[in-house]
């Protein structure tokens, strides 16, 4: 009665690793990823054994050749558009139907599937500053787990707006104590927590920003707007991020006051039949094996589910 037994929304690391394991399971899965992945500004990814250092772009093809490489694998480069389910039977959530325009000239779509996971990860809203971009995934990262290593006894800043800063900070101390935190204005730092970092050497700078400052491609401080430029050649940011998920319309998951999606212990969300695992899902952004482990943990669930469902159990 289905096209797919599961159709996966996005196709970075829980999304592929989630695909690869289930087609392991003999589940018929489609991936539909829109290939604008939120860290295509980044050059290298760090801390996934067996790939430190490689290309996420790289890492991503790799992943969708092993996933294809199963007769029950299926990929689409498309948008989706819409997630709609299909009428329950004797009141049990019935399945879905997926609507999505292809992209770059790939054939649109239009599907069913038993159960979806939504692993599309998150769009990021970087501080505005006029040339912050054109640093983004070279000089500046978010990833202070992924990055920090090759920050080490570098002068650096982290730029961010929002409450978790100073926990931020903290992380980058590990790799240098060169550091200046900036918060655009924003009151996200308390006095005591200010006190604890400059204890550490840090410095806390609560002025508003008016750019990021480079020579050429390098970065070489921050410009505050009262016309100082604080030396930094490099550094992180805390962007701040939207799931976005329009496309699930009246679905409409339940959120945290971040925005992201709440799961239970099984990777679903309060709609039944809608699972989501990745940065999509709290705490956010994490490193790469997170994502993927989480991808493999709620697929392993999915399976499951569908067994009990054939099952009636």
């Amino acid at each position: 009665m289905f096209d797919h037994d599961i159709l996966i929304i996005g196709g970075g690391a829980a999304g592929l690793a989630a695909g690869l394991n289930l087609v392991r399971s003999n589940r018929r899965v489609l991936i539909v990823d829109s290939n604008r992945p939120r860290h295509a500004a980044t050059l290298q990814s760090h801390g996934f054994l067996t790939r430190d250092g490689a290309s996420p772009l790289a890492f991503r093809q790799l992943g969708r050749e092993e996933f294809e490489g199963y007769a029950q694998a299926s990929f689409a480069q498309a948008m989706v558009n819409s997630v709609v389910p299909l009428p329950e039977v004797d009141g049990q959530h019935a399945g879905f139907r997926i609507e999505a325009s292809g992209m770059r000239g790939a054939p649109d779509v239009s599907v069913t599937a038993r159960l979806v996971l939504v692993a599309s990860g998150l769009v990021e809203e970087l501080p505005a500053l006029p040339t912050i971009r054109a640093y983004y995934g070279t000089a500046l990262h978010s990833c202070i787990e992924c990055d920090g290593f090759e920050k080490s006894n570098k002068p650096l800043a982290l730029i961010g707006e929002t409450t978790d800063v100073f926990d931020r900070a903290l992380l980058v101390t590990q790799f240098s104590r060169n550091l200046t935190v900036f918060t655009n204005g924003a009151d996200t730092i308390s006095p005591s927590e200010q006190e604890v970092l400059e204890g550490m050497g840090v410095v806390v700078e609560r002025g508003v920003l008016e750019d990021v400052v480079g020579e050429k491609a390098d970065m070489v401080g921050v410009r505050m707007a009262d016309g100082r430029v604080i030396e930094a050649v490099g550094g992180f940011v805390r962007p701040r991020w939207n799931a976005s998920v329009d496309y699930l319309g009246s679905l409409a998951p339940s959120r945290n006051e971040w925005g992201l999606l709440e799961v239970g212990p099984t990777g679903e969300t309060n709609v039944p039949g809608v699972y989501a695992a990745g940065d999509v899902t709290p705490p956010g952004p994490e490193q790469l094996m997170i994502a993927c482990g989480d991808g493999v943990r709620v697929s392993n669930k999915m399976n499951m589910a569908l067994i009990r469902a054939d099952l009636r159990l």
